[in-house]
C-alpha cells in the first residue's frame, strides 16, 4: 500500500486511532489538549484528524500509537515533517535515548511523506525518500550499468512504464549529462515512439519512464507470435499488419518533417504493447543506451549490418576473420557530409515493411533470412554466420518478393490486395542510391492510399479521425502528440478522400505512382538501378568500398533485377 493523500485521508479515523491506541486510552481523543485547558473547545481527535494524520500513522508503525497525545501537548503537527536525523531525539520517543527507534521513526517518516511522479517532468528524490513506484517484472541488464524493468504508478492506474535505470559515474554518465539528455528526449514525442514520461533521481542512479511498455518486439514476432497476437482472429490479425505497415511509415515520416531522423530502425526497435499497438524505440544513441541497443564498436552489430542501408554499412573484407568486430559498426561513413540519414531511414524501414508483409504469409524470420543468405557468401572469412544483409543481396530480396506477390493472388482476404502494390512502393524504397530512395511523405501517402483503395481499409489507424486502436485486448489511449502530427494525418486523409471521389487522369496517375496493380509501375522498377550518369556519380556519396560493391550489384541488378516480378504485370 503507498500513502498518498487519498489512501491516508480514507484510512485515518476516529475509529482506526482508537483501535490503535486501545480501549483504555481512547476516552482521551474527546478530551482538549494539554496545551489548550480552557482557551479551546478543539480536542485531541480534532488535532489528529485536521493536522497530524501522518504523525499518527509513523507512530503507530513503530509500535508508538500512544505516543500522539504527548506530541499534540506540544503542538507538534505534519507540518514539521520531516524530522532530520539529529532532531528527532526532541520527540522524547521513549524515557531514554534509543537510536533505534529513533532511527526507525527517521526512515519510516519517508513512507507517508511520497511525492508522486508526474508526466513531462523530472524529481529528485533525497536518498532517504521512498519512490512510489511498482516493479511488475524482474528487472535485467542491458548493458554495463544499466537495466530495465516495467513498472506502474500508484497515481496512473492502469498504465504500465518501461524504466530505465542509468547509473551515474565518472566513466560512464554524470548528473548533468543525464539531465541535457532529458532535455532532448521531451522534445520528441509521438503516439508510436516509445516517448518520456517522466524521470527521477535516486541513491547515485538516473532513471526513465517510457510509455508505451514494450510487450514484444519484431525481433521476436520473427520466432515466436505471442498470445496477445495468436488471440486475434486471421483477418484482424492481417488488419493489424497492414495497419502497423502505415503507422510505422507515418512515424518516421514525423521524424524526417523534424528535421530529424531513426538512424536505427531495425526488428529489435520496432516493438509493441500488449494491445498489439506498434511503436519505434531506439531513434537516439541516448535510447540505444538506456534501452539495450548495441553501442560497443568491438561487438558485430549482426542486426544493424543486416537492415542497414548500403552507404550506412562498410563493406566487411574477408582477408582477416577478426574485422567483423569493429567495422559493422564503424561510423565514419556516416560523418560524411553526404551522407542522409533520413534516406538510410527509408532504405531500413522498406526492409522492416517486407518482413511484414513476409508475417502475413507466415514466412517471415528465419525462411526470409536463409533464402537471402541461399547465394552469398558469408560475413568475413571463417565466419560460421551466413551474410543474409538486405543491402548485399538484393537479387535474393528480389525473387522473394515476386513470391509473395505471386502467392497474394491466391489469397481471397481483400488484405492481400495491397501486397504488390506495396511490394512496388519498397522496391523504390530499397534503391541502391539514397537520391532515388522514395521520401518518407510519399511513402506514407502511397500505402494510406493502398490500404484504403486496394485492402478495403476505410480508415487506417493514423488515417481514422478518432484514432482508437482496436487490434488487441484493451483499448490504447492516445499518447500525447504534436498539431504538427495531426495536421498532417488530416492532410493525408484528406488528399486520399480527394482521390476516391476523383474519376480523373490524375487519380489514375497517383494509382500508378502508389504500385496499384499498374504495369507502368513495375516497368519502372528498373529505372532504380540505371547507370547514373557522370553528374550523378560524382555527387552520390560512396566510399572506396562501396564503389566495387555496387559496380559488381548494377551488374548483376542490370540483367536479372525484377524480371520474375515484371512478368506479374
Amino acid at each position: 500500500m503507498w500513502w498518498d493523500d487519498e489512501t491516508i485521508e480514507r484510512t485515518v479515523t476516529k475509529q482506526f486511532v482508537a483501535n490503535k491506541i486501545g480501549s483504555k486510552t481512547a476516552s482521551r481523543l474527546d478530551q482538549p489538549p494539554g496545551f489548550g485547558k480552557d482557551l479551546t473547545d478543539s480536542t485531541y481527535w480534532d488535532w489528529i484528524e485536521k493536522k497530524c494524520k501522518r504523525t499518527f500513522l509513523i507512530l503507530a508503525d513503530i509500535g508508538l500509537p500512544s505516543h500522539i497525545f504527548d506530541l499534540v501537548d506540544d503542538s507538534l503537527d505534519d507540518q514539521d515533517l520531516p524530522f532530520a536525523i539529529d532532531q528527532v531525539a526532541r520527540l522524547r520517543l521513549t524515557p531514554s535515548k534509543n537510536d533505534k527507534i529513533e532511527k526507525k521513526f527517521y526512515y519510516r517518516q519517508f513512507h507517508y511523506l511520497l511525492r508522486h511522479l508526474d508526466e513531462g517532468a523530472h524529481t529528485g528524490y533525497k536518498d532517504e525518500e521512498v519512490v512510489p513506484v511498482d516493479v511488475v517484472d524482474k528487472k535485467h541488464a542491458v548493458g554495463r550499468g544499466h537495466l530495465i524493468d516495467k513498472v506502474t504508478l500508484p497515481n496512473q492506474p492502469g498504465i504500465v512504464f518501461c524504466r530505465s535505470q542509468i547509473r551515474f559515474s565518472p566513466d560512464h554518465i554524470n548528473m548533468e549529462e543525464f539531465m541535457s539528455e532529458i532535455d532532448g528526449l521531451k522534445g520528441v514525442q509521438h503516439e508510436h515512439l516509445l516517448s518520456y514520461w517522466a524521470s527521477y533521481t535516486h541513491r547515485g542512479y538516473g532513471y526513465i519512464l517510457f510509455t508505451p511498455a514494450p510487450a514484444y518486439s519484431l525481433r521476436s514476432l520473427l520466432t515466436t507470435m505471442p498470445g496477445c497476437l495468436k488471440q486475434l482472429d486471421k483477418k484482424a490479425r492481417r488488419r493489424a499488419v497492414m495497419n502497423w505497415i502505415y503507422c510505422l511509415s507515418d512515424t518516421i515520416c514525423f521524424l524526417h518533417s523534424q528535421g530529424l531522423s531513426h538512424g536505427n530502425i531495425r526488428p529489435s526497435t520496432v516493438e509493441f504493447s500488449k494491445e498489439n499497438f506498434p511503436f519505434f524505440s531506439g531513434f537516439k544513441p541516448f535510447y540505444m543506451r538506456a534501452l539495450g541497443g548495441v553501442m560497443d564498436n568491438k561487438v558485430f552489430d549482426r542486426e544493424a549490418y543486416d537492415y542497414g542501408a548500403p552507404e550506412k554499412i562498410p563493406s566487411l573484407p574477408s582477408s582477416s576473420s577478426d574485422s567483423i568486430d569493429r567495422t559493422a559498426n564503424d561510423s565514419n561513413n556516416q560523418t560524411s557530409p553526404n551522407f542522409d540519414p533520413q534516406a538510410a531511414d527509408i532504405f531500413s524501414l522498406g526492409c522492416i515493411i517486407l518482413e511484414l508483409l513476409s508475417f502475413l504469409f507466415k514466412r517471415q524470420g528465419r525462411p526470409f533470412a536463409a533464402h537471402r543468405a541461399a547465394k552469398h557468401r558469408a560475413v568475413g572469412r571463417g565466419s560460421p554466420f551466413p551474410d543474409a544483409s538486405f543491402h548485399d543481396n538484393i537479387e535474393q530480396v528480389e525473387s522473394w518478393m515476386t513470391e509473395l506477390a505471386t502467392d497474394a493472388t491466391e489469397k481471397d482476404d481483400p488484405v492481400f490486395g495491397g501486397v504488390e502494390p506495396i511490394l512496388c512502393v519498397v522496391v523504390k524504397m530499397l534503391a541502391f542510391y539514397p537520391s532515388e530512395r522514395l521520401k518518407a511523405d510519399k511513402v506514407r501517402e502511397m500505402i494510406g492510399q493502398i490500404l484504403v483503395e486496394s485492402c478495403g481499409m476505410p480508415e487506417p489507424h493514423c488515417l481514422s479521425r478518432n484514432r482508437n486502436w482496436s487490434f488487441g485486448s484493451g483499448s490504447v489511449r492516445q499518447h500525447r502528440s504534436s498539431s504538427r502530427q495531426s495536421t498532417e494525418s488530416a492532410g493525408t486523409r484528406s488528399a486520399i478522400s480527394t482521390q476516391r471521389r476523383s474519376g480523373s487522369q490524375g487519380e489514375a496517375s497517383n494509382r500508378a505512382s502508389a504500385g496499384s496493380g499498374g504495369s507502368a509501375s513495375l516497368r519502372s522498377i528498373k529505372t532504380l538501378f540505371r547507370e547514373p550518369d557522370k553528374g550523378e556519380a560524382a555527387s552520390r556519396p560512396r566510399n572506396s568500398s562501396q564503389g566495387s560493391q555496387s559496380s559488381a550489384q548494377e551488374k548483376r541488378l542490370q540483367a536479372s533485377i525484377f524480371e520474375n516480378t515484371l512478368r506479374l504485370a
